[in-house]
């Protein structure tokens, strides 16, 4: 059967807080990296359709219609299948397990009603299709193992009679009403191996159980009880399954080079940890209630601290267990997702100078200092080495927020991060009476202060800019009240909020900024609307009193996510996701403004500025 790409928005996530899945509506696996996010994939049909590799469980019935949802609560994906013969439900998970190495897919197909032809293709392609592999079978198993350098391995289980073709796996069955299939993939070698085939039925019911078990006991945990509970609650999912069990890390998106436009060369891998996202995804738990998540991102942190020998040693982005090195390379032998290459692994930007992400960092261990737990003292010096940092390099020029490759400029955002660096380190030592020179940082907050407020404001523009002399409009400056900088109702933040809304907001949604004006980053395609934008300018319309508008944006913005809830980085002219799918910046900052937006409508004043 000759295969085409799927939608973005027609894929559902599944994932065991080691790496992810994604699982097309008509039940194709077509995206695993194996065993961890940033691993080389062993199915990336997403990125080739012919060479990537893909594990696909549907009906023979071409007139077949789908229907896809998440078990409520849970990371559990169901895919249902609708024919004139009968009606099957596929239920796809990952068991969460302590370690990485222990990685299963388990896949449960069940017919509801009637009866139906199923066909099934597993059709690995090890190392980002780059390793060839053999498959052999040993009794009731088959085990397929890479011919690359890594030899990694992993073995298929299943209940049905399956076949062996030219290295991958096949079958076709009829089955009736109440009779199911069951199929897995582990990964191999084991101390101890999670299962075998005579136990295969026994244990996807019990992992199944123990899986639907571990999201609703989690999910349990918030304790938001606001209005759009089901949506915060997919997003808080979702970003929880980003993030590492065993590190505490959170990575910025599941998935690498998937487009920002169909056709061109924004295809970036971001399957690791940027210090700005991960802050942010903190910022987002700590507001749920979920603690934990806060206290175990800031010890993966404290191991980068104790790595560093200047503060100048922070990278912006850090693999999950925290490597610093992620050399960027191309895969020219995959032609991408509809043909928009280069397909791209590694993310060359890790080098970059970014001044913001102190900012970010310093804002978070606030929240968690005042709503999480105490920091320590030892942890305290580490933030006095970034705040001199900042101090000495704040009127630095750098890539800024949107990683601008070909050029450094005085960026607004990176500027109004460092005042937040300083703000939030002051706030802190008066809180716990840590020992610092508070004077001098309050002297160099306020410079910052009147520098933005002085230097980035156009009176052409009638709004703050991107940077230093510019005209440009950007939309991270939707930041400025969020972060509290500038008051809702401070006359110059008005006028930048209607300049924002004239020149970069469409309805609900909202560019960063136009491609023609911003700073140059060497790349010529177009880009759709960064829904992470959306979700500032709702907040920020929130923040200023306009709440009805806010919450009719909201309620608007919400119907551009697919089917399950997701969001990726963007939205294009046909409404379609874009760019990598799912994205936590989204998610992280449709939480921030739904529970911003909630607490304004139900009158609560006193959070609003």
């Amino acid at each position: 059967m000759k295969r085409t790409y799927q939608p973005i928005e027609n894929y559902g996530l599944i994932g065991n807080l080691h790496t992810v899945a994604l699982v097309s509506k008509a039940g194709s696996l077509d995206y695993l990296p194996f065993t961890r996010f940033d691993s080389p994939t062993i199915f990336a049909a997403l990125l080739d359709k012919d060479k990537g590799g893909y594990w696909s469980i549907a009906p023979a019935d071409k007139g077949t219609h789908h229907k896809q949802l998440y078990l409520p609560d849970t990371g559990v994906l169901l895919t249902r299948f609708f024919t004139d013969n009968g009606m099957a439900e596929l239920t796809d998970f990952m068991p969460v397990k302590k370690k990485e190495q222990n990685c299963a897919v388990v896949r449960i197909l069940k017919i509801i009603k009637g009866h139906m032809e199923f066909e099934m293709d597993c059709q690995p392609r090890f190392d980002y299709a780059r390793a060839d592999h053999e498959a052999t079978k040993e009794k009731d198993d088959i085990f397929f193992k890479s011919k690359g350098s890594d030899g990694y391995q992993f073995r298929f289980l299943s209940n049905q009679e399956v076949k062996l073709r030219k290295g991958d796996v096949h079958g076709t069955w009829t089955l009736k009403q109440g009779e199911s299939a069951v199929f897995a993939i582990e990964a191999v070698p084991q101390d101890e191996s999670m299962f075998k085939r005579k136990d295969l039925e026994h244990y996807s019911e019990e992992a199944f159980a123990a899986t639907v078990a571990f999201w609703r006991d989690w999910i349990e945990q918030s304790t938001y009880k606001g209005r759009w509970r089901e949506i915060v609650h997919r997003s808080a999912i979702t970003l929880k399954m980003m993030t590492s069990l065993e590190h505490g890390s959170t990575i910025a998106a599941a998935t690498f080079s998937l487009p920002e436009t169909i056709g061109g060369d924004r295809n970036w891998d971001y399957r690791y940890t940027w210090i700005r996202d991960a802050a942010f995804t903190m910022y987002a738990f700590l507001r749920l209630g979920f603690t934990e998540e806060s206290k175990a991102f800031l010890a993966w942190l404290m191991d980068r601290c104790k790595d560093m020998t200047t503060a100048s040693d922070l990278q912006l982005m850090y693999a999950v267990d925290g490597e610093t090195k992620l050399d960027e390379a191309e895969l020219k032998h995959l032609e991408g997702y509809m043909n928009s290459d280069p397909v791209r692994i590694g993310n060359a930007a890790y080098k970059q100078f970014q001044l913001d992400i102190y900012g970010e960092l310093i804002d978070t261990i606030y929240l968690y200092n005042k709503h999480g737990g105490p920091i320590t003292y030892e942890f305290w010096k580490n933030i006095c080495l970034f705040v001199d940092y900042v101090i000495k390099n704040w009127k630095k020029k750098d890539h800024g927020i949107w990683e601008v490759r070909h050029e450094q400029k005085d960026f607004l955002y990176s500027k109004m991060m460092c005042w937040v660096a300083l703000d939030r380190a002051i706030l802190i030592a008066r809180n716990r009476s840590f020992p610092a020179p508070l004077a001098e940082w309050q002297q160099v907050r306020d410079e910052i202060y009147k520098e933005i407020f002085e230097n980035y404001w156009s009176e052409e523009r009638q709004s703050f800019v991107q940077y230093k002399g510019s005209n440009v409009l950007d939309a991270s400056v939707l930041l400025m009240t969020l972060v509290r900088i500038l008051s809702p109702v401070e006359p110059r933040w008005k006028a930048t909020l209607r300049a924002i809304e004239e020149h970069l907001v469409s309805d609900s949604l909202v560019y960063r900024y136009l491609q023609k004006d911003g700073a140059a980053d060497g790349f010529d395609s177009e880009e759709g609307t960064f829904s992470l934008c959306s979700f500032w300018y709702i907040e920020s319309l929130a923040k200023s009193g306009e709440v009805e508008q806010a919450r009719l944006h909201f309620e608007k913005m919400l119907g551009y996510a697919n089917h399950l809830g997701l969001f990726s980085e963007q939205i294009g002219l046909k409404g379609e996701q874009l760019g990598n799918f799912p994205q936590a910046f989204t998610h992280l900052a449709l939480i921030s403004a739904a529970y911003q937006l909630n607490r304004d409508l139900s009158g609560d004043r006193e959070h609003r500025y």
